[in-house]
């Protein structure tokens, strides 16, 4: 029997090239520039963010680095505070908290690190304005992208990509710069000494910068981000989002200057489009509410201006809330609303949360120790029938002076290191000693065949005078 063959037809649209089928097609966003309260504000912050980022490595502190993720020397230095892997429980409790922040601040005011913090935004910010630098404004550059491929054009577009990958690649360079010491990074470029992971991750976090930046920009945002998708879950309606004003705009329509909006029947809105003309992601903010608005506030400042010019009250585009737009609450009102009973208890919480660590890292003693009994024998005897067991300590000292100590074990009588244990250490040094501790004969008789409980005892000496003290739990086997 004949199978019956039911075909898919796939509506086309005349404006799309009929071999994307049903890939969307995507217009590139040529993004108007704004001037503004907001904009300076989001440009304050690129500066701020970029002299931290690009600067950070680069600040001496003690001798050493500031900031280092010193992964061979398994040591992670944040100016005064020294990391080993036995405290990363520290790091992760710093992204836990950072975490935290962000979701306080998308509970009060929606994505507004999005707009004016995020890095996408930040690298975007810079890479768009290398790109105006270079083909103008955002007619201008729509033209010279109509163009043919005349010299002007192929001089600006290869001056902007020599600048956009010069970025790029100091972006890597400064990236790594935290993981291995950039002064001999720096030391090693010239001569292209650098070692493979180096050369491989500049390339890979400066490849990064440079195709997100530069052309994937707001689809990453769109797309690719996370953060988009689940900020519904953590914002309300009384959460500070950015909104049109709709009882106050509608009906849109254009007129003169000297009109008379409420004669035409028209709202202040006259249509310019220039919100939709600055956004970033291309939306328009009078359809409402939308995920693809990363709160950049472009639009307020353009609007803004607009009614200036037709002499209107600024505010048709704002910071709001949902239920203030849709109620028309004044400023008294949204601010109580925002400072509601969850934000509050959010924010209770991430205060103690953050007190309870300051408190833990002042706390933590300046010098630690681990120790790793010796597997291969638990217990030897030696001459005179005392028994020994060996020990590896690992201590570290984790002050930014040079510290010395003196090493003891506490447990029964007749125990005692076979060799007494001084020892000096340089600033954030760590350093393994194998150590033996030694039962004396007449103790060994009445504890054969026990595991003893013992602790190690190291003390800071400053001045002939123990100030610290650090004690460890670990085992003593006396054999049979």
């Amino acid at each position: 029997m004949m199978q019956k063959t039911i075909p898919i037809v796939v509506p086309i649209n005349p404006s799309v090239d009929s071999r994307l089928f049903l890939v969307e097609s995507k217009s590139k966003i040529y993004v108007r520039a704004v001037t503004g309260w907001f904009a300076a504000w989001r440009y304050s912050l690129v500066w701020l963010t970029q002299l931290v980022f690009y600067g950070l490595p680069w600040l001496p502190w003690h001798g050493r680095q500031a900031v280092l993720f010193d992964l061979d020397g398994q040591r992670f230095f944040l100016f005064g505070l020294a990391l080993y892997p036995q405290d990363l429980i520290y790091l992760a409790v710093l992204l836990v908290l950072s975490a935290l922040m962000l979701f306080f601040v998308t509970a009060v005011a929606g994505r507004v690190w999005c707009g004016f913090a995020c890095p996408q935004t930040v690298y975007t910010a810079i890479f768009l304005w290398v790109e105006r630098q270079m083909e103008g404004s955002h007619h201008a550059r729509k033209r010279l992208d109509a163009m043919a491929w005349i010299p002007e054009k192929i001089a600006r577009k290869a001056g902007k990509q020599v600048l956009w990958l010069m970025i790029s690649l100091w972006t890597g360079f400064t990236f790594v710069g935290y993981f291995t010491p950039i002064q001999t990074l720096s030391a090693a470029l010239p001569t292209l000494g650098l070692g493979p992971w180096e050369t491989f991750w500049i390339g890979f976090y400066g490849l990064a910068t440079y195709l997100n930046a530069g052309y994937l920009r707001e689809q990453l945002c769109k797309h690719a981000c996370p953060y988009a998708r689940f900020q519904g879950a953590m914002m309300d309606r009384d959460t500070l989002v950015i909104g049109y004003d709709t009882a106050r705009g509608e009906s849109r329509g254009s007129r003169p200057r000297s009109a008379d909006p409420r004669v035409m029947g028209l709202g202040d809105c006259i249509d310019c489009t220039l919100c939709v003309q600055v956004c970033p992601t291309g939306i328009d903010i009078r359809n409402g509410l939308q995920s693809n608005c990363i709160g950049c506030a472009a639009c307020i400042d353009v609007c803004d201006s607009v009614m200036a010019q037709m002499s209107y009250p600024p505010g048709l585009v704002r910071y709001s809330t949902q239920n203030g737009l849709a109620q028309g609450w004044d400023k008294s009102t949204l601010l109580k609303r925002v400072l509601r009973q969850r934000v509050l208890i959010y924010a209770a919480l991430l205060l103690a949360a953050m007190s309870g660590f300051v408190a833990s890292i002042s706390q933590r003693s300046p010098v630690r120790m681990d120790i790793v009994r010796d597997r291969s024998v638990m217990a030897r005897m030696v001459d005179g029938g005392a028994v020994d067991n060996i020990y590896r300590l690992h201590i570290m000292n984790v002050t930014e002076a040079v510290q010395r100590y003196r090493v003891v074990v506490v447990g029964p009588s007749g125990l005692t290191l076979v060799q007494p244990l001084e020892l000096e250490l340089g600033p954030v040094q760590a350093q393994t000693y194998p150590v033996g501790v030694r039962l004396q004969h007449d103790a060994v008789a009445m504890l054969a065949g026990q595991t003893l409980q013992i602790k190690f005892e190291v003390s800071q000496i400053a001045s002939g005078q123990e100030v610290v003290r650090v004690l460890e739990n670990t085992t003593f086997h006396v054999p049979l």
